[in-house]
């Protein structure tokens, strides 16, 4: 067991509680109705923002998370669906990320690379990924903080680069892990259109959008690895305030069940996808 203290945006207060680490399980009997379904992310795994946010590690059979509702609309079309939900509020890609993240006082209690990839169930049949939120908006606060220096811009690329490798690394271990799993991945719209950096000045939203461009970009490239990246930096959807809850960053009921819709989309083994576009005007929206 270890103590976490999850900081729910949503709610006036932290929340702290004590959560269980997953520990690797044993590989299921699995049928050809079977899912086994991994889900590795942040605070959206568990639905924080939604009308019925989720416990940590646990299965949620109510929540109003993208997760829970891929779990029930499998489950309603006859599949046999067994859920790991990975998912950590605060949580970051990679230990570098996480030491920076500390660093700023952000909580970041876990990163995926160490703490969930090496937890994906051996038989999964599905894994999604949902990552760099917590990060793009890390490295935009370490630049506030000072962290650029005189050179803000190529700061900022190093750590993008950095993501980009990480990405390629998180994509190799779920691989090596669950090797039968379809990966499904989203990137990420357009951080600085969101409603949470209406705010902001003009020129800490051209830098929140190059960090979002840019991690977007690093997660379009794992398509080359095999996994299915969901474009959601170009969705006109991505980009309605009413999607997301009253904090501007976590999406509501409406946002999760627009995330689930883009996922079960592409789930099925069989389903066809489409690559992410390499630009579109929402990457260049200030």
């Amino acid at each position: 067991m270890k103590k976490l203290c999850l900081l729910v945006t949503v709610l006036a207060a932290p929340a702290c509680g004590t959560v269980t680490t997953p520990t690797t399980p044993e590989p299921s009997t699995t049928t050809s109705n079977a899912v086994v379904y991994s889900a590795i992310g942040a605070s959206d795994a568990n639905g924080i923002g939604s009308s019925s946010p989720c416990i940590p590690y646990s299965t949620c059979p109510d929540g109003k998370g993208y997760v829970q509702e891929i779990v029930r609309r499998m489950t309603a079309s006859g599949k046999i669906v067994t859920l790991q939900n990975l998912g950590v509020p605060g949580a970051v890609l990679s230990p570098s990320m996480q030491t920076l993240a500390n660093q700023l006082n952000r909580g970041a209690a876990i990163n995926f690379i160490q703490d969930e990839a090496p937890f994906v169930r051996t038989d999964s049949t599905l894994v999604t990924v949902f990552a760099g939120g917590n990060d793009a908006n890390t490295i935009g606060s370490a630049l506030k903080a000072g962290y650029g220096g005189s050179n803000a811009t190529a700061w900022a690329n190093q750590q993008i680069q950095a993501f980009v490798k990480d990405m390629a690394t998180l994509v190799t271990a779920i691989k090596t892990r669950a090797p039968k799993a379809r990966i499904v991945i989203l990137n990420l719209p357009n951080l600085a259109a969101m409603p949470y950096a209406a705010g902001n000045t003009t020129l800490e939203k051209q830098i929140l959008q190059q960090i979002a461009v840019g991690l977007s970009a690093g997660i379009n490239a794992t398509a080359s690895q095999g996994a299915v990246v969901i474009d959601m930096m170009c969705d006109s959807r991505l980009y309605s305030s009413s999607i997301f809850s009253s904090d501007g960053f976590h999406p509501n009921d409406a946002g999760y069940s627009l995330f689930a819709d883009l996922i079960y989309a592409v789930a099925p083994t069989t389903a066809s996808t489409s690559t992410p576009k390499s630009s579109c005007s929402y990457m260049s929206l200030f």
